[in-house]
């Protein structure tokens, strides 16, 4: 066997392994998200998310940054345990937000990294933006940690 055909041979047994655990990783969170006794994390007293730009009203491309505001608590990554810390979930064009007690799915948009700021991409027309905080497991705090709803023109 040439060193070429081993370097594939490992390469493809790499690939199944990683698509293996996502799986493994995927089957236990959708596992975890059924069941009834998820950790509800309590809100930060006095915390607020809030989008510092783009205002209320304004105008847009349409590709424009979003960024995020918080105060009252950090930002750490999901599936880290830091007390009085979360991540921010984007909502756009929603008219209701995620479920009390369950973990958010799609929408909103997840920064589960810890991302503070996004660049959207959306088409022209008027859309609306919000913002709100999950725990470690994606589970909005109780009481939910939103912003307010920021309307914008896409041109």
């Amino acid at each position: 066997m040439t060193i070429f055909s081993k370097f594939c041979t490992y390469r493809l047994a790499a690939r199944q392994y990683a698509a293996l655990l996502l799986t493994s990783a995927l089957t236990m969170f959708a596992g975890l998200s059924m069941a009834q006794d998820l950790p509800i994390t309590p809100a930060p007293e006095g915390a607020s998310v809030y989008i510092v730009s783009p205002q209320d009203g304004a105008t847009v491309d349409k590709e424009f940054t979003v960024v995020f505001g918080l105060e009252g608590m950090g930002v750490a990554p999901a599936g880290i345990d830091v007390k009085n810390t979360g991540h921010h979930h984007l909502l756009v064009d929603q008219t209701s937000l995620p479920s009390a007690g369950k973990p958010m799915g799609s929408p909103p948009i997840h920064f589960g990294a810890g991302q503070t700021q996004t660049t959207l991409t959306l088409e022209p027309g008027t859309h609306t933006l919000q913002l709100i905080m999950g725990d470690k497991l994606h589970i909005p705090h109780e009481p939910p940690i939103v912003s307010s709803v920021v309307t914008v023109t896409v041109k």
